[in-house]
């Protein structure tokens, strides 16, 4: 593995390899043989647009190419930041050819996120669509370049101006040295609980893991139809199982530009869509549009809902309208928890699933570390064939972040059922959960105490009916106190993703502190909730 990665010890990766866990096989070589299989069924599908297994395949090889002629090799990263457009699909593939890994970035990101990646992966090229809801990324392009040594190579999917378009990186294809099984093959991101975000290192080994026994888990097969309505460059839409589960099932993966009930549901009815992954506020759109919608939305046969919380009430509207409810419970860094198409109703909408496989090991532990009695809640701890050992240069980190026989602290609270099915009971770590988009609080406050005008300020979630949560700020004003407004356009002009930035501002003259000198965030979400009561902003 690369250095920088910490790696499972020989005697347990031997174990998942001999109990079938990791098989040997690159998430380049995954798509050689499902061009082999499946030839001309369709594989992809955006827009008007249709290409075959056999053409990704052949799209994979000739950008593989060029990406080897421009330098990129065995263990380069390389920035990606695309919406769901085919030429992110491409790209991964041709970089798991290469043998580069790709840093998946979302598209909201800005400087304040995207710099620092860079810095950190040392990555060699950036990707960047031209243009993406109306920002232009070439202009974010060139700030990275600026203040990122290694950065050789900017690519554009589009009009590129002074950089190099992706139309013009394709090659006819040439050999290619394999990666190894056990190399890195792409970065995700941590949700940021404690800063900025981590780079999570997945291995070919454990992603395929991944995505196998999650379609599986789902019942995917050669007539699925996946509807990718979360951004792909988000673990859940990627792997779980995602695009990368459908296409591992021989399905075909529908490409949607936004996750709205009037673009989805058209591509439902079109394409026969018969599986989906939403986080739980889109859900409730979707419950709420399909009251009105004149669209067939009879195809679907699974939802899966995962990324926040999810109400026992609107489980139970997703399970009657738009079709059979899967909860998913999951984490970048790995475990995956999902229900089974077979589990009772009162399991599927009560619970977040069982852990995929026999290999996956659960412990809930109290404050002391030790293991609470079963039913009792605790943090969440986990290792296994597809859970991470550490994250990317991170090992002042990674000896917080994982006990030293390897298990993972998640940060969420949980506990298991006498069934052994997991139900999340909220979170450790400073993080509000803004439906599904991870805001923590801690890189917010630093942001914040950056404006002239703020003394002190403290950053927590407060309810809300559609996203579960949104963001407030309480601000001890130095001088005349800052307008939400104010603030806002200060954090998006420093280059805050806009979901980051706060949907409430409260002045105070003074923070509440415990006993022991912290802020009391729990005093401040009561008063929060009390003030506003669950209300929209």
């Amino acid at each position: 593995m690369m250095p920088g990665c910490v790696e499972w010890p020989e005697e347990v990766a031997e174990r998942y390899r001999r109990e079938g866990y990791w098989r040997g096989e690159t998430l380049g070589d995954l798509l050689r043989r499902l061009a082999g299989t499946h030839g001309a069924k369709t594989a992809l599908v955006s827009g008007d647009s249709r290409w075959s297994y056999a053409e990704l395949d052949a799209r994979a090889d000739r950008l593989a190419a060029g990406l080897r002629e421009l330098g990129v090799g065995r263990g380069d990263r390389v920035l990606v930041q695309l919406p769901n457009i085919p030429e992110l699909v491409f790209l991964c593939f041709a970089l798991f050819r290469v043998g580069a890994a790709p840093v998946l970035a979302l598209p909201p990101h800005r400087h304040s996120e995207i710099g620092p990646l860079a810095e950190a992966a040392g990555a060699v090229a950036y990707v960047v669509p031209d243009t993406c809801q109306g920002f232009d990324h070439r202009e974010l392009a060139r700030q990275v370049r600026a203040s990122t040594p290694s950065l050789l190579h900017v690519i554009v999917v589009g009009d590129p101006q002074e950089f190099t378009a992706l139309a013009d990186v394709e090659r006819d294809p040439v050999p290619l040295a394999p990666p190894d099984p056990g190399d890195v093959a792409l970065f995700l991101l941590s949700g940021g609980t404690t800063g900025r975000s981590k780079l999570i290192p997945r291995t070919h080994d454990d992603y395929v893991c991944n995505i196998r026994v999650s379609a599986e888990n789902a019942g995917l097969n050669e007539t699925s139809v996946y509807l990718a309505a979360l951004p792909v460059a988000h673990n859940y839409a990627l792997g779980c199982p995602g695009v990368l589960g459908t296409l591992h099932a021989g399905g075909t993966v529908v490409l949607t530009p936004t996750p709205s009930p009037d673009d989805a549901f058209a591509l439902i009815e079109r394409e026969r869509v018969t599986v989906t992954g939403l986080v739980p506020s889109l859900a409730q759109l979707w419950v709420e549009a399909a009251g009105w919608s004149r669209q067939d939305l009879s195809s679907l046969r699974l939802v899966q809902v995962g990324g926040a919380a999810l109400s026992g009430e609107l489980a139970h509207q997703v399970g009657g309208t738009l079709g059979r409810l899967q909860q998913s419970f999951g984490m970048a860094e790995g475990l995956l928890s999902q229900s089974r198409p077979d589990d009772p109703r009162e399991v599927l909408v009560s619970t977040q699933g069982r852990p995929l496989t026999p290999a996956d090991e659960v412990r809930v532990v109290g404050k002391d570390g030790r293991d609470v009695p079963r039913g009792e809640v605790g943090e969440l701890l986990v290792r296994g064939p597809y859970t991470i050992r550490g994250y990317y240069r991170a090992p002042e980190h990674n000896a917080a972040a994982f006990t030293s026989d390897g298990f993972f602290r998640s940060g969420d609270l949980a506990r298991l059922t006498d069934t052994g099915h997991l139900v999340i009971a909220g979170r450790v770590k400073d993080v509000i959960n803004r439906g599904g988009d991870k805001v923590p609080a801690e890189e917010v406050e630093d942001h914040l105490l950056a404006h002239p005008e703020v003394h002190a300020v403290a950053v927590v979630a407060m309810p809300d009916p559609l996203l579960g949560e949104r963001t407030c700020a309480y601000i001890v004003p130095r001088g005349g106190a800052p307008s939400l407004k104010t603030i806002q356009t200060f954090l998006r002009k420093r280059g805050v993703a806009a979901y980051k930035v706060p949907d409430w501002v409260e002045d105070v003259s003074a923070l509440p502190y415990t006993p022991v000198g912290k802020v009391d965030k729990a005093r401040l979400r009561a008063d929060i909730a009390h003030r506003r009561g669950g209300r929209r902003p």
